[in-house]
């Protein structure tokens, strides 16, 4: 099984322009991300797909392979589609680049669902603890079946708790996918779903295609980077657990 990590890295950003190159305790986030992929040793190759040369030339000072997008697109599962047309591989992963501190456990979980012949699409999940977090729209929820299939995915709370609160689970998506590479072709051909459009969560239209999403669960708490007190609370993350390490 040929895995590969794809890293879509979109230049412009409405919240935070030129995101991916801000600093990230010596190196561009960009760049944390793809060293973080790598570190894990899960995957047979990562490239990371830009529509920037600013974004290329840092990466390729890491020693990194970068594929250069021909055309704008929406998503990053689009950006990485045009990346995977003429790509050798079983297993394609979308890692997001503003998201610096890459688990391996998580990301080797993620692949070896793929060993049942029935997942097509894959992705991860971790507990959700706090009520902000439950409360927050920008924290995407999803609830399963008993097999961890989603049911569904939300920006609101869900599931509705109706009597006593102990005995829901509440469940945050965390927005990284694994695809086999045919499916991720079709999936970026289909055209934008409704209720996709409804939630502005593009996994949405996969559900509405009758697709089923393998749920592997973890416990590693992703940090993502979507403004700049995010940053903040990022680098405090890095200097905790890597110290001056470049």
């Amino acid at each position: 099984m040929i895995k590969v990590a794809l890293i879509p890295a979109r230049f412009g950003a409405t919240r935070f322009p030129a995101k991916l190159m801000a600093d990230l305790c010596g190196k561009p986030i960009i760049c944390r991300t793809y060293l973080s992929t790598v570190s894990t040793g899960v995957f047979d190759k990562v490239v990371v797909v830009t529509d920037h040369d600013e974004i290329a030339t840092a990466i390729r000072a890491e020693g990194g392979e970068v594929f250069l997008s021909k055309q704008p697109h929406e998503s990053g599962s689009d950006r990485i589609a045009e990346a995977a047309e003429n790509l050798e591989a079983d297993v394609i992963v979308n890692v997001q680049g503003d998201e610096p501190f890459q688990d391996r456990g998580s990301l080797a979980s993620l692949v070896e669902a793929f060993r049942r012949p029935e997942v097509a699409v894959a992705s991860l999940m971790s507990t959700i603890k706090e009520e902000a977090q439950l409360l927050n729209p920008n924290l995407v929820k999803v609830v399963v079946d008993k097999d961890n299939f989603s049911l569904y995915f939300s920006r609101s709370p869900i599931p509705y708790v109706r009597g006593d609160v102990s005995r829901a689970s509440f469940y945050r998506h965390i927005g990284i996918y694994g695809y086999r590479k045919g499916m991720l072709m079709r999936f970026t051909s289909w055209e934008k779903s409704k209720l996709e459009q409804t939630e502005m969560l593009e996994q949405l239209r996969l559900l509405e295609n009758g697709v089923r999403i393998k749920m592997i669960h973890t416990e590693h708490q992703a940090v993502a980077i979507d403004t700049p007190e995010d940053l903040d609370k990022a680098k405090e993350y890095y200097l905790r657990y890597f110290g001056n390490k470049s």
